[in-house]
């Protein structure tokens, strides 16, 4: 059974658009009757909130500050960040790195906080965060998954 589920940032921006997507509403309504987790990991929000600054949405902004309330919030710590960084070194190691050396690689920290929540990663980008922790589109996560 899922015990959580992390959301990357293309599914966290549908849920803080100020119109959310009604099918990702009712998909993590339903997660929560069912009692998963429903996690916003806050190098998401960090990810997130720094493009709606740009482009200066305060609408957007009030709604992922509200998320924040409602959701489970996993702040960055120490472990987490030790963790991202052993998670990139061993993809570089294996020929696989999911971003260029210089950037920071939010794929490998967002891997880290969703293995310390034991939740499985909604994204749109299942490519590159499947090489570290489970990943699907958030269409594909069921509650009633075994």
């Amino acid at each position: 059974m899922i015990r959580g589920v992390a959301l990357d940032s293309g599914p966290l921006g549908r849920i803080a658009h100020p119109r959310p997507n009604p099918e990702i509403v009712a998909w993590i309504e339903e997660l929560r009757e069912f009692g998963i987790n429903v996690v916003l990991p806050e190098i998401i929000d960090y990810e997130l909130r720094r493009e709606l600054l740009r482009i200066g949405s305060t609408r957007s902004i009030r709604r992922l500050d509200e998320l924040k309330r409602v959701l489970i919030y996993l702040p960055l710590t120490t472990s987490v960040m030790l963790k991202a960084a052993e998670l990139w070194a061993d993809a570089r190691k294996a020929g696989r790195p999911t971003a260029d050396p210089k950037e920071l690689d939010i794929d490998v920290i967002l891997a880290a906080q969703a293995l310390q929540a034991g939740a499985i990663v909604a994204t749109e980008n299942v490519e590159h965060l499947s090489l570290f922790v489970e990943a699907k589109p958030w269409q594909e996560i069921s509650p009633r998954q075994p």
